[in-house]
């Protein structure tokens, strides 16, 4: 393995500017997530006859766990019949550092056959460049291993091609910005970028601006390699050319227009919504509408003392016809729960107007108060009248043998004097009428719920 110091051709150690290493350190991520695009192009002979493609592509990666970016570039073609290509695949991290990176260059002549693979990987605190020489039946390897603390400014094949977005967009290049690379016989040379201002360009059938920029490299004394590239507003490439090769690249047709801010939300003008004129909407709303009566059929069905309970709160609602009927509702239900006794709704609306027709077959009569309070403290364990058929109509109210289910009058707070009817009968009489029935009568005294009691 060789140390770089032992590289040929190197007498005073290259650097990059100031201007250079402060580029890369305002590089942020926002700016490369603004070169996440593909470019096709196509190459062409002097002539303007098709000789192949070239394209490159920018996107997000991970490399060994770290958010970084992948970028790959192909150009394949032939050129004076002797097919050549290049291909890069490399991750950059995104400060436009190279993580690893996969050069291979081939030209297939007759008889003959040239064949480079370099490949560049980050390890620890060194770089190690691995290259393959591959020429008719010998092949010749090479590894070289450079301290990352002298390569600062270095920029790969990679991160070249996401420097000249970055400066396309921007369209301002600082004056003496040198960054270090690699020629190619792997030594570390200098790359400069220099601004060529803007032109016109034809790309398809649409006249273009374009901005130039000159990227040349030092590839020994006197020697240079220079290649003008010109791109689009948006940081698409028109054309690139080596100066001196009989080819170059075009753009062919203008890409789709890329916003300036991919993070800003588009705004879309507000429309009235009328789901009712929506076939969707209107179609989901009906099959919703079927699945909740299916699901409260169900439930209803599975339930059957819900009918009885309601229906059963009505009747003796129409009954008292009481003037807070929520208060009515709240007193009525508080006997269900245990922790909470019933409030004073009945008290206030305990006297229930009988139609003369009842008064005189049927006689309604006042329970006695200790009766009444073990009750209401314990409930009545019989069936309530009228069973759990839930199927009770309203119009029961006028027959002389109702009594609504579930309910008992209670008794009143204070003592008060017996009263007299207009058969001269008191309460206690009537109580002892009560007392006198037989189990087989229609109508039952027990109910479950503390209430009214008819005779």
């Amino acid at each position: 393995m060789k140390e770089p110091d032992s590289l040929p051709g190197r007498a005073e150690e290259p650097k990059a500017s100031d201007e250079a290493l402060d580029f890369l350190s305002r590089i942020s991520p926002r700016k490369v997530n603004q070169c996440l695009f593909v470019d096709s192009l196509v190459t062409v002979s002097d002539s303007g006859r098709e000789l192949g493609e070239f394209s490159v592509s920018v996107q997000k990666a991970i490399y060994q766990d770290e958010p970084c970016y992948l970028v790959h570039a192909n150009s394949h073609g032939t050129i004076d019949n002797i097919p050549c290509g290049t291909s890069i695949v490399a991750y950059v991290s995104k400060s436009l550092e190279t993580l690893e990176q996969n050069h291979h260059e081939y030209m297939k002549m007759q008889g003959h056959t040239l064949d480079r693979k370099v490949n560049i990987v980050r390890q620890d605190d060194h770089l190690v460049v691995n290259r393959v020489i591959t020429e008719k039946e010998e092949k010749k390897k090479q590894t070289f291993t450079f301290p990352l603390h002298s390569l600062q400014g270095f920029v790969s094949e990679a991160s070249n091609l996401l420097i000249q977005r970055i400066l396309a967009r921007q369209k301002k290049i600082p004056d003496k910005m040198t960054f270090l690379s690699f020629t190619a016989d792997t030594q570390i040379s200098v790359s400069t970028y220099t601004e060529l201002g803007t032109k016109k360009q034809m790309v398809g059938k649409d006249l273009v601006d374009v901005f130039g920029i000159e990227r040349t490299m030092s590839c020994g004394e006197d020697i240079t390699e220079t290649w003008h590239s010109y791109f689009l507003q948006d940081g698409h490439l028109a054309s690139r050319v080596q100066i001196g090769s009989p080819v170059m690249m075009n753009l062919l047709q203008l890409p789709p227009t890329v916003s300036e801010d991919k993070d800003q939300k588009p705004v879309f003008e507000k429309k009235p919504l009328i789901w009712e004129e929506d076939m969707e909407l209107h179609s989901k709303f009906l099959d919703r509408k079927e699945e909740l009566k299916a699901d409260h059929s169900s439930y209803v069905r599975h339930h059957p003392e819900l009918k009885t309970l309601l229906a059963d709160f009505l009747q003796f609602l129409l009954l008292r016809k009481p003037q807070d009927v929520f208060s009515f509702a709240r007193d009525f239900f508080a006997p269900f729960d245990t922790r909470h006794p019933p409030g004073s709704s009945f008290m206030t609306s305990r006297t229930m107007i009988v139609p003369k027709t009842i008064m005189a077959t049927r006689r309604p009569a006042r329970i006695p108060e200790d009766l009444a309070r073990d009750m209401i403290l314990n409930g009545w364990d019989e069936e309530p009248i009228g069973g759990t058929d839930s199927g009770s109509d309203i119009s029961d109210v006028e027959d002389p043998e109702y009594c609504p289910s579930g309910h008992v009058r209670p008794s009143e707070t204070q003592s008060a004097p017996a009263e007299q009817d207009h058969d001269g009968d008191t309460a206690q009489n009537r109580t002892d009428q009560h007392s006198s029935l037989s189990k087989g009568e229609d109508q039952k005294l027990n109910c479950k719920s503390p209430a009214l009691v008819c005779f």
